[in-house]
């Protein structure tokens, strides 16, 4: 599946939100790219729905057909269309593999699942679109536990911000799955609304 695989701090300037996490570069210029960056700019409603949207795009790596495909499946659940949008980005592997501490970021999540390095219920998974759900077990490959990242996720756990709907085993490599995410538990900065009324135009 295809990726943006441009700047990413860049983005999150445009944008206003720390799309990476713990970005020393967005931190420093916490402002729009370009010459005109600093002024400031009215923006029409259109354009505030059309940032949410950008936002939650570029934060969990999805192009807009996917992104597109996401939004239709949850319009078609039962529940909050906006709170089921999230609650699907948020149940990929490749973010599972990053909001339990074991990557640095979902960039460098997205890699470690490509190369197999994951199993899923005691097999291996390497696409980072994989929906987990409640109760599933993933852990890292035995041949893979050595290696650099996970090494240094294990060691630096402690400092990692894990949240509650996942029970993570640094020592052994392990991810369980309580639950799917509530809204409350999804820490993103996003407004799912303005997306809703987005899509619903």
């Amino acid at each position: 599946m295809a990726r943006y695989t441009g700047p990413l701090t860049k983005k999150s300037r445009r944008l206003g939100t720390d799309l990476v996490g713990n970005d020393k570069s967005f931190e420093r210029r916490p402002y729009p790219p370009g010459v005109h960056g600093r002024g400031r700019t009215k923006d029409s409603e259109y354009s505030l729905q059309l940032r949410e949207k950008q936002k939650a795009r570029y934060a969990y790596g999805v192009l807009e057909k996917q992104f597109s495909r996401y939004y239709e499946e949850a319009a078609r659940g039962t529940g909050k269309t906006g709170d089921l949008l999230l609650q699907i980005l948020e149940s990929r592997l490749d973010n599972v593999v990053y909001r339990s501490g074991l990557a640095a970021t979902r960039r460098q999540a997205r890699q470690l699942v490509t190369h197999g390095h994951f199993l899923v219920n005691g097999k291996k998974v390497n696409i980072p679109s994989f929906r987990v759900t409640a109760h599933d077990i993933i852990d890292v490959r035995p041949n893979s536990k050595d290696l650099h990242p996970i090494v240094v996720a294990r060691e630096t756990f402690e400092t990692r911000d894990v949240p509650a709907w996942l029970d993570v085993r640094p020592n052994r490599g392990r991810i369980l799955v309580h639950q799917l995410p509530t809204r409350e538990q999804i820490v993103l900065d996003v407004n799912e609304q303005a997306i809703v009324e987005l899509y619903s135009k």
